[in-house]
């Protein structure tokens, strides 16, 4: 029977009817758990899974744990439709999704605890809990868990997250593409992987042969709010001694950032892109800020669901497979609020690996 789909030899083993064997590989919630885990360990065995289509999702009932304003499209639109993913991957099967709001770091253990020890937690998603306590609490609990835009330093979990470290590289160095040096960047730090994109920032700087410095090129707001990034950038602009010439381009963390950033830059009398250009990493919420179409590295939020579902699906069908990190890449959309610097690109310097080969 190996990697056979063979519903009659199941049931025969299992001693189960052919119909609630049926039930159960087609993902119906209306059969026991007894029943459900015999049928499941049957199948595993004989290597059906191998042939079986990984659309067919094998559990009843998912759990996600995320911060309470992912649950809040006004408070968290990333996480928000985050979430609203997972939804759309798991309509078509008889799923119950529950919720639970969880801090991302000092989570209350015992509530995750006691969430993950109900008989009808069969299958978990961490959505932005950034606690390695809870990660090993999930890892212990041995049921099946994906993270989602967080990072387990301990390689116990499947993760899926955007390449926020690529995404920052290739937006700036877009940003050298126009011509632009004299760059500033406007960042959350809060999390891991807004350090990610701030690597990748540094890496482009450094590839086009720049110095970058946190005092000089990095604005380091506490929150992602337009509010926040507004006044840092103006306590920037006002604190540049008049000898110093402003910087040609910046760099927002997000839609709502360079939001705040284009009110900030409107407040000084400059104009966007024609005294300074403005590139996003995000351009999903904010197509268009104070009439400027804003030119933005998309960051896939929408898939972050359905990736995480499929991943979720591979560990419950190969418990024993090893754990991946999954990096969804982004997609520049250029509009209208970066220009070209005035002056010839930047044209990166050749570089050899090896010394070249002497004259014969």
């Amino acid at each position: 029977m190996k990697g056979k789909l063979n519903i009659q030899q199941i049931a025969d083993q299992t001693g189960l009817s052919i119909s609630t064997v049926s039930r159960v590989l087609a993902g119906k919630n209306n059969t026991s758990s007894k029943a459900r885990d015999l049928v499941l360990e049957c199948a595993k065995s004989q290597g059906v899974f191998d042939e079986l289509s990984t659309g067919r999702l094998m559990l009843n009932n998912l759990i996600i744990f995320a911060p309470a304003r992912a649950f809040d499209v006004r408070s968290d639109i990333f996480y928000y439709k985050v979430i609203q993913g997972i939804l759309a991957s798991t309509a078509s099967h008889e799923v119950r999704v529950r919720y639970c709001a969880m801090e991302e770091e000092n989570a209350d253990a015992a509530l995750f605890i006691a969430k993950m020890t109900d008989p009808l937690t069969e299958a978990v998603l961490l959505v932005g809990i950034d606690d390695p306590h809870i990660h090993q609490l999930a890892a212990e609990m041995a049921k099946p868990c994906v993270l989602v835009n967080c990072h387990d330093r301990h390689m116990r979990h499947d993760s899926v997250s955007p390449d926020h470290q690529t995404m920052g590289d290739f937006a700036c160095d877009y940003l050298f593409a126009q011509g632009h040096t004299h760059i500033v960047t406007v960042q959350c730090l809060r999390r891991h992987t807004m350090e990610l994109r701030l690597t990748g920032i540094k890496q482009a700087f450094a590839r086009n042969h720049q110095t970058f410095s946190d005092s000089q090129h990095l604005l380091n707001t506490s929150g992602f709010g337009a509010q926040e990034s507004e006044q840092a950038l103006l306590e920037y602009l006002d604190s540049l001694p008049a000898e110093q010439p402003l910087p040609t381009a910046i760099l927002a963390g997000g839609d709502f950032m360079a939001s705040g950033v284009v009110a900030a830059l409107a407040k000084r009398g400059l104009s966007v892109p024609g005294d300074i250009s403005v590139i996003s990493t995000d351009g999903f919420n904010l197509a268009e800020i104070h009439d400027v179409p804003l030119t933005a590295v998309h960051v896939p939020r929408d898939e972050l669901g359905a990736e995480a579902i499929a991943l979720l699906q591979r560990r419950m069908l190969r418990p024993d497979a090893p754990h991946t990190t999954q990096l969804l890449q982004g997609k520049l959309v250029i509009r209208n609020s970066v220009r070209k610097a005035t002056g010839r690109a930047v044209a990166p310097r050749p570089h050899l690996l090896y010394d070249p080969l002497p004259d014969r």
